[in-house]
């Protein structure tokens, strides 16, 4: 197998999900004399429109037979020479930027070959999966993944494609992004595979078959992050989010499975082998977006989970089954009409990666002022620790929707049998609205002092809407003591946190550690190399300590994951920095590659 191909598995884009490369011309002891050897722009902010407001460049790179491939946020495939960032060829499957789109972004792309041949495979904001030749950049087949999922036009720019999806043998297999707010009814989160030469269906896996027997069918429950694979045991693992709609019940009682889960299918058939749920019944947009990861476990194939909520769960690959002490432990109930909450839900035993609970006397603030103003917030709001249902009174969700751990994922490390990841530590406000009452709370909504607006989502088919924020002071600073963002590194052998290292700023002047969406890159040269964060920073971190051992200014803000391969003898460290429009922090459309002088 040719290195350069090899390097591609190491990616986000890879299967088994590791984010570890074994390259370890990059050590601690020479990493202060990384240099920028090229930078290429991709153009994908032109022609400025409305939709830029919400791009983001969320690729990472993936290096195949000596060419680098990458996406933009409006799914443009970019070929690139991976010595001198010289552009080979570009595919643009004109995504029309007259229509709105939930999320404008792509994580990238996948990749299959059997020899001479080499496709690419992408899906698309607008619903499409198309395979690429990846020698030409030439369409070889599109497939409308729109058709047979309960679309309407009602749904436009709520049923997309933004992670790559996965390969198995020869099957080209994708979940999709719903906007799962909206309403009851929005479209299925069908997970389909399809044959990689012709475009043909090959099999449909539904997450939540009993919503069938409904009066309203539910939907949602997609896989809208990064699948993972095990080859050579033909398994396909699904991360799963909610049923629509998120933060209402009512119209899907039970536990809900397979959403909010991992599930492992047989790839080449689709065949349910076991699944995992990790919150039953979602009531907080607790989905699981982190690409599940694949290591070995006290000398077990396993599958490594990380959660927006903070947990981690390691299962038994084969099972399914916890490798270690999961409870179901009572929760808070619901006091909302109609609601039928979880009374349990599976909480580890060992350790979460991010604190799970704020009182008033844990707000924090800037000055005495800000930290009065959030203690009164907080005991306004109701707070009964993890899971507390959302509530007309408003209920404290902490950590947020964003997370924990988001779909930046974890990396493993195998030498030191570390899970890494980038976390939030931020609390949201959901507020649940009775429908008579929605549309005077939006017109009364004032945002004019938040640093992020809040959103309501009509939830339509339910007695509810929903208003949900996040819990900031005045002065735009989150009412939680900080970092409110860092990276971590768990330890598998004793189920605790061995370190953790804020990550970046939220705002000039503010405390380290800021809000993150993107993931880290381990080495064997004993380094974690991110971004992600709302500022301009590329950080190098020590792997032992967690200590900041390097640090670059990117062009812009890069909510991306970062690379690293091999080429001609010199090992390269690529991050994609275009910043993210829903973040309102710096954006560009730079690709930057890092060597050694």
């Amino acid at each position: 197998m040719h290195r350069a191909f090899l390097a591609a598995f190491l990616l986000p884009a890879a299967f088994a999900a590791d984010r570890y490369s074994p390259l370890a011309q990059i050590t601690r002891d020479n990493v202060a004399k990384l240099k920028p050897v090229w930078t290429y722009h991709t153009g994908a902010l032109q022609p400025e429109t409305a939709l830029n407001q919400k791009a983001a460049f969320e690729a990472t790179p993936l290096l195949i037979d000596g060419t680098l491939y990458l996406t933009t946020p409006f799914n443009r495939i970019v070929a690139l020479d991976p010595a001198t960032g010289a552009e080979r060829w570009i595919y643009d499957p004109a995504v029309s930027r007259k229509h709105d789109y939930s999320e404008v972004a792509s994580r990238g792309v996948s990749a299959w070959t059997s020899g001479k041949e080499l496709r690419l495979f992408e899906g698309t904001i607008d619903g499409r999966l198309i395979a690429v030749d990846g020698h030409t950049g030439k369409v070889v087949w599109e497939v409308d993944l729109k058709r047979g999922v309960g679309y309407g036009p009602e749904f436009t720019g709520d049923y997309e494609v933004t992670s790559p999806p996965a390969i198995a043998g020869d099957l080209v297999i994708t979940g999709s992004s719903i906007a799962d707010n909206a309403a009851v009814d929005m479209p299925r989160g069908i997970v389909r595979a399809f044959d990689v030469r012709t475009g043909a269906l090959r099999w449909t896996w539904d997450p939540i078959p009993w919503a069938e027997k409904q009066q309203v069918r539910t939907g949602a429950a997609n896989a809208w992050s990064i699948l993972a694979v095990d080859a050579a045991r033909d398994l396909v693992f699904i991360p799963t989010g909610s049923a629509s709609p998120d933060y209402y019940g009512g119209a899907r009682p039970g536990d809900n499975k397979w959403a909010n889960s991992v599930v492992a299918l047989k790839a080449s058939t689709g065949a349910f082998v076991w699944g995992f749920q990790v919150v039953h019944h979602d009531l907080w947009d607790y989905d699981v977006a982190s690409q599940p990861t694949l290591i070995e476990y006290k000398g077990k194939p396993a599958v490594a989970v990380t959660t927006k909520i903070g947990n981690v769960f390691v299962l038994d690959r084969l099972t399914g089954k916890p490798l270690h002490t999961v409870e179901e432990r009572a929760v808070p109930k619901s006091d909302i009409r109609g609601e039928d909450a979880s009374p349990s839900q599976p909480v580890p035993a060992w350790s979460a990666m991010v604190p799970q609970r704020i009182t008033p006397a844990d707000a924090w603030g800037a000055n005495a002022e800000m930290r009065e103003w959030c203690a009164k917030k907080i005991e306004s709001f109701r707070n009964d620790g993890l899971f507390t249902p959302p509530s007309v009174r408003g209920s404290i969700a902490f950590p947020g929707n964003v997370g924990g751990v988001n779909w930046g994922g974890a990396a493993w490390d195998p030498v030191r049998n570390l899970l890494i990841a980038n976390t939030n530590r931020v609390a949201a406000v959901m507020q649940v609205l009775p429908r008579e009452d929605m549309q005077d709370a939006m017109s009364r909504a004032d945002v004019t002092e938040m640093a992020w607006r809040g959103e309501f989502a009509r939830q339509r088919g339910t007695p509810y809407g929903v208003h949900r924020d996040w819990l900031i002071a005045p002065n735009g600073l989150p009412c939680n003591r900080p970092p409110w963002g860092a990276v971590v590194a768990f330890d598998l052998a004793t189920g605790k946190l061995r370190w953790e290292a804020p990550l970046g700023l939220l705002a000039p002047g503010a405390p380290p550690g800021a809000v993150n969406l993107g993931g880290p890159l381990a080495t064997a040269g004993g380094l974690i190399f991110t971004a992600a964060a709302m500022d301009l920073t590329f950080h190098a971190f020590d792997a032992d300590t967690g200590k900041e051992i390097w640090t670059v200014e990117v062009p812009a803000a890069a909510q991306s994951t970062p690379m690293t391969y091999e080429w001609q003898g010199k090992q390269y460290l690529v991050i994609c920095a275009g910043g993210h429009g829903k973040l309102k922090n710096k954006m560009g459309d730079a690709v930057v590659a890092y060597a050694l002088e």
